[in-house]
């Protein structure tokens, strides 16, 4: 396997750059995750496919990570809820060393390949649910010990990755390979790699969302109201769709909770 993630940089002498000459370096090196992200959009479909019926089944999809890759997993489960009105556990972000890693990392807490495998038990993990690990490098033991047992188990997996015939990617059903070349920073995956992790779980789950019915149109008719902003955003969609004016279009939110708890509500009374 050749280790592209840990690659020189195709840059040298960084110290000696201007404040511009970096930022565009940065950027030049940032043009290229778009069309890596491209290449992959097949097995991302392949994934969402299988993973909607075992959702609508009651599975859910755990995301596994060690570091920036855990993180934006947990970044990515924790939007979910507020954004489409679902339950905390439907879609889960396992990190390596836990919870106090998100903000400092835990020495050696990604070398232990038992660990993650311990912590999906504890969720009561099953052949509906869904197992995505996602390391930059390909090779993360507490990563590849969750798709290990959970593909051993029947259960279904998936990886994100940057680099290419990892062994991580060798232990899925569907390996999401991103190849975005060498860091600007030799090594430093938070960057490219952690821009396409980002928008390849971006995709994932707001492609999962819509098929589960939780967008009507273009809007999140099942956003949790929890500041005024969204307030106002519901509010805006009821008298858009229904022609309330905006004190009823408001009331009414407020009162059922949700948008589409509102539109609900409207067409069982047309009917």
């Amino acid at each position: 396997m050749v280790n592209i993630t840990e690659s020189s940089s195709n840059y040298d002498n960084l110290e000696k750059m201007s404040i511009r000459e970096l930022l565009e370096g940065i950027h030049s090196e940032d043009k290229k995750v778009l069309p890596a992200v491209g290449k992959v959009i097949p097995q991302i479909e392949r994934l969402v496919a299988e993973v909607v019926p075992r959702v609508k089944k009651g599975g859910r999809l755990f995301y596994v990570g060690a570091g920036t890759s855990g993180r934006l997993g947990i970044l990515d489960a924790s939007e979910i809820p507020p954004t489409y009105g679902v339950g905390y556990g439907l879609v889960v972000g396992l990190i390596a060393g836990g919870d106090q890693a998100i903000r400092k990392a835990v020495e050696s807490a990604e070398d232990d390949e038992n660990l993650s495998w311990k912590i999906l038990k504890e969720y009561k993990i099953n052949e509906l649910d869904t197992v995505v690990g996602i390391a930059a490098s390909g090779g993360t033991p507490y990563v590849i010990g969750a798709v290990k047992k959970a593909r051993e188990n029947k259960i279904l997996t998936a990886c994100i990755t940057s680099n290419k015939e990892t062994v991580l990617a060798q232990n899925v059903d569907i390996p999401i390979e991103v190849i975005v070349g060498p860091e600007f920073v030799t090594g430093s995956t938070r960057m490219k790699s952690g821009t396409a992790q980002k928008l390849v779980l971006n995709m994932i789950t707001t492609t999962l969302m819509i098929q589960l019915g939780k967008v009507k149109g273009n809007k999140m008719i099942n956003m949790l109201l929890t500041n005024r902003k969204l307030i106002e955003r519901g509010t805006k969609m009821i008298m858009d769709e229904l022609g309330y004016a905006e004190s009823k279009a408001k009331r009414l939110l407020l009162l059922h909770g949700s948008v589409q708890k509102v539109l609900d509500e409207f067409k069982a009374k047309e009917l």
